[in-house]
């Protein structure tokens, strides 16, 4: 800051600056420049010439010397005016000074506020350019994100038409092969019934020839004498074992079944039996209430007549299992009843023994038997379809002795077999099995 003070001293009473009476009268007066630093600020002062100043003070000595005689007492009063004017005069430029100090001060804290201010300007804007990196660095992140999204959901897409197209493929395999094994399954039922035919006649030949007079023959085929179970025939005194003739509970409907009048005291009656894969087992609902096959061979005798002979007594459930390699085991339950059709010929059974394992093979408590056409299981998959034949299967469980009969050789790795699983696992399937039942109390 530049602050020019013109001051002026002269030789003569004319020495007050900031006049402008004197101002003027001086400007004739030859001056020279006097230029101070203080602080961020310099002053100049203005001061007449030496010359100049010796004239003026001769002409001021020469008016006094001329005056002095007279007018002593007025240049003295002359003088003190002129102190009292530079005294004046100090103060004042002492006060420019003081104000001059203060307006520095306030020019520096302005400056001082100046720099701070853009400090702070230039914070924020660098501030502001780390924001502006960052969110570029963010929207090429989302950007690289997308396209890998983009790519994995083309990806999947595809993985996913390549799987609708296996599954038409697999869905046309599987139509194809259920085809054959229908085609199949008629022409063993064929060759099944050609056998048991066969079969029936030759054994009717063997039992004619073997015992011609056999009175008990005689009596339970010939005559076809009825009793409601084998335990009543074997007590009236036939104890023979062959084909007799049942009444249904209640009814005067009659039954065919063979009695086992040698095993274990004799008396049973058997409700089912699997020797040689001569009948099909995967059968319907209604033909396992009412039974099918041959007394003389492979059969079941029949839910409803089953049912019906259990609820009117306690009946004991035994049954006989023999593998491929000449071994035999049984279980043999001390209580076996069915339920009615209407509760889907549940399954009761209490009193484990035998050799056949420790644990039943028939789930407990008791199930609902399923077939084929009626899925009666607890499980979200038909059991009856998957393993065949009619069962108590709960969750397809570890037992079926009504499944696919596999020969020697053939029978390991099956489990759609006949499998007994507390005896011989669930891929084993059995060369024989008989299921007979007889009263508690024979």
């Amino acid at each position: 800051m530049q602050l020019t003070v013109y001051f002026f001293l002269g030789c003569s009473i004319f020495l007050a600056s900031g006049y402008n009476s004197f101002s003027k009268s001086m400007e004739t007066v030859g001056k020279k420049q006097y230029q101070v630093q203080h602080g961020s600020c310099s002053y100049t002062f203005l001061l007449p010439e030496t010359d100049n100043c010796r004239s003026s003070t001769s002409y001021v000595s020469n008016a006094v010397q001329r005056d002095a005689p007279l007018d002593y007492d007025d240049s003295v009063q002359r003088l003190q005016l002129l102190e009292n004017i530079m005294e004046n005069n100090t103060q004042w430029l002492m006060k420019v000074l003081n104000q001059t100090t203060r307006l520095e001060l306030q020019l520096l804290e302005h400056s001082l506020s100046t720099n701070k201010l853009e400090r702070q300007i230039s914070d924020q804007t660098n501030e502001i350019t780390k924001l502006q990196e960052k969110n570029s660095f963010l929207e090429k992140r989302v950007l690289e994100m997308e396209d890998k999204h983009t790519l994995q959901l083309k990806s999947i897409k595809d993985e996913k038409d390549q799987l609708q197209v296996l599954v038409a493929r697999q869905n046309s395999i599987i139509e194809e092969l259920e085809k054959q094994l229908v085609t199949a399954t008629v022409n063993n039922s064929v060759l099944q019934k050609q056998q048991h035919d066969l079969m029936e006649t030759v054994h009717n030949l063997l039992t004619m020839i073997s015992t011609p007079n056999s009175k008990n023959n005689f009596i339970a085929k010939e005559e076809q004498i009825s009793f409601k179970d084998c335990a009543e025939a074997f007590k009236s005194g036939l104890t023979t074992s062959g084909i007799y003739t049942l009444t249904v509970p209640n009814t005067a409907q009659e039954k065919k079944a063979y009695c086992d009048m040698e095993s274990g005291g004799g008396g049973w009656t058997v409700i089912q039996r699997r020797e040689d894969g001569s009948v099909d087992f995967h059968r319907t609902w209604k033909e396992y209430k009412m039974g099918f096959g041959d007394p003389a061979g492979e059969y079941w005798l029949g839910n409803e007549f089953v049912s019906q002979l259990t609820n009117q007594k306690r009946y004991v459930l035994k049954i006989h299992l023999k593998d491929w390699e000449g071994n035999e085991a049984y279980s043999l339950y001390d209580h076996f009843s069915l339920a009615s059709e209407e509760q889907k010929y549940r399954i009761y059974l209490k009193g484990l023994t035998g050799t056949a394992g420790k644990i039943s093979s028939i789930s407990q408590p008791g199930n609902d038997f399923s077939t084929k056409d009626a899925d009666n299981d607890k499980c979200i998959c038909k059991c009856s379809q998957m393993l065949t034949g009619g069962w108590w299967f709960d969750a397809c469980g570890p037992s079926n002795l009504n499944g696919m009969y596999y020969p020697l050789r053939q029978n390991n790795n099956k489990f759609n077999g006949i499998k007994w699983y507390y005896w011989k696992g669930s891929g084993y399937s059995l060369k024989a099995t008989t299921m007979m039942i007889r009263p508690a109390d024979f």
